[in-house]
């Protein structure tokens, strides 16, 4: 049976970016919140370390990587528009299916990121994709993803925003997965208010009271508390590093 995600992905921006896709001068919110989100995840890892993109899109991730000083960053997408418009902007890039491209990357990479990647993916899928990101990997390597938090406040207008969208993961069923692939050091962090200023300022602020009432409310009803809440959720791990081998005492 066709994959009903096939001409969806083969006009993405066509269809859910509105036929245009953002150009750099609109990407300045996006940069301030990956220096917030993603560029302290990436502390102590070179500038010339190799790092995969795993569904880059138009690229707005590889750029700011790039402005940032990384040099060995690729990407892969299947969306052909996407593709196009990510060379267009000088970006090392290749139209793939990440089954097709990861068997052939084992011990690669220094980083895997994938923002907005996972939740494509049906669970089969996902039981498939992760052993894959794992050999990927070098020995201590990261794995960086961004995906729709199903336990957030209001979920749904990411889970439900995207026709593509097929499995919807929690923090306890990220760890699962994670931990059954053998990826070890597993954090969750939320996406919260990254803006500069004061208007940024005022919005962490509220946002603070925001999570303390939506706690409260969870206490109430099951006795619980709760760390993430927003729409989306952030977790890094690592590839756990291979055991030294033992050599032999000389008797």
């Amino acid at each position: 049976m066709p994959d009903f995600r096939a001409e969806l992905y083969r006009r993405y921006v066509t269809t859910f970016h509105g036929g245009e896709v953002p150009s750099e001068s609109d990407l300045h919110g996006y940069w301030t919140s990956c220096e917030s989100w993603f560029l302290p995840l990436l502390d102590g890892l070179p500038r010339d370390a190799p790092i995969l993109d795993l569904g880059c899109g138009y690229g707005p991730m590889m750029l700011f990587l790039k402005r940032r000083g990384f040099t060995r960053v690729e990407g892969i997408d299947i969306s052909e528009e996407q593709i196009r418009a990510a060379k267009e902007r000088g970006l090392n890039v290749t139209l793939t299916d990440a089954f097709e491209f990861l068997p052939s990357r084992q011990g690669v990479y220094a980083a895997i990121i994938a923002i907005d990647v996972i939740e494509h993916f049906t669970r089969e899928e996902v039981l498939r994709l992760f052993p894959l990101l794992h050999e990927a990997l070098q020995d201590n390597g990261r794995l960086i993803l961004q995906t729709a938090n199903g336990e957030g406040l209001f979920p749904g207008n990411v889970i439900y925003g995207d026709l593509t969208h097929l499995t919807i993961f929690t923090c306890g069923s990220l760890e699962q997965i994670l931990l059954l692939t053998g990826f070890t050091d597993i954090r969750f962090r939320e996406t919260s208010p990254a803006s500069r200023g004061v208007k940024g300022a005022i919005r962490r602020l509220l946002w603070r009271l925001v999570r303390c009432y939506a706690n409260f409310i969870r206490k109430v009803e099951a006795g619980k508390h709760h760390d993430i809440w927003t729409e989306n959720l952030i977790c890094v791990s690592r590839k756990a590093k291979a055991p030294e081998p033992q050599v032999p005492s000389v008797p």
